[in-house]
């Protein structure tokens, strides 16, 4: 039992079902990018710390019950006459799709029915705010339409990012991960990493803590 941070009320842990992405055969990929120098990390002493995320990577949970953000594309089954009813644990009674009405005929291929007889409900999670950060470098240009996108042909992938040491790993190579996965190729050539604005005490600036400038 714990107190929330920013309003003191008490959290209680529940635990539930989440949205995973299987990150271990990127492990590979991701180290090669840097060691081949297929992307350049400005300075070189924070490749250290790239290695040693990836190395130790995880699957990445990208499901959050909060009140904003992407909602996460999957939809709960439910087919009554099947004797298919909603079970929130069972990844075979969801299909994931862009719309509603492609989830619908996901889910009549799926289970051999005709689409009036399904019922969809859209899970309430939303995306990892990370996730959705990590589509930046392309989502902005019309993704995931490629098909003569010109905006995308000029935009993607750019040359130089520029951003706080300290989300090397929570954005910069989520973009990297998800530029490889979605396009084949990486967002950017340089990463060009800068120092922090700390205060009085050497902590990083946050709004939580109450010691950023008004």
């Amino acid at each position: 039992m714990s107190n929330c941070s920013r309003s003191g009320d008490v959290i209680e842990p529940l635990l539930r079902p989440q949205w995973y992405v299987n990150c271990q055969d990127l492990k590979k990929p991701m180290r090669e990018f840097v060691e081949k120098k297929e992307l350049k990390i400005i300075p070189e002493m924070f490749e250290f710390e790239w290695f040693s995320w990836i190395d130790n990577l995880k699957d990445w949970c990208i499901s959050r019950q909060l009140w904003w953000g992407h909602r996460v594309p999957a939809y709960l089954v439910t087919i009554k006459e099947k004797g298919i009813t909603p079970d929130l644990s069972d990844e075979h009674n969801w299909v994931a799709a862009h719309s509603y009405e492609e989830a619908l005929e996901k889910a009549a291929k799926k289970y051999g029915v005709d689409k009036s007889k399904i019922e969809l409900r859209q899970d309430e999670d939303v995306l990892d705010t990370w996730f959705s950060s990590s589509l930046f470098p392309f989502s902005p240009f019309g993704w995931p339409d490629v098909e003569n996108n010109k905006e995308l042909e000029a935009f993607y992938p750019g040359h130089v990012l520029e951003t706080g040491h300290d989300i090397l790993f929570f954005w910069v190579a989520r973009m990297v991960m998800m530029g490889h996965l979605l396009l084949g190729k990486l967002p950017f050539k340089t990463v060009f990493l800068h120092n922090l604005v700390r205060d009085k005490d050497g902590e990083k600036m946050s709004k939580s803590k109450g010691n950023v400038i008004d």
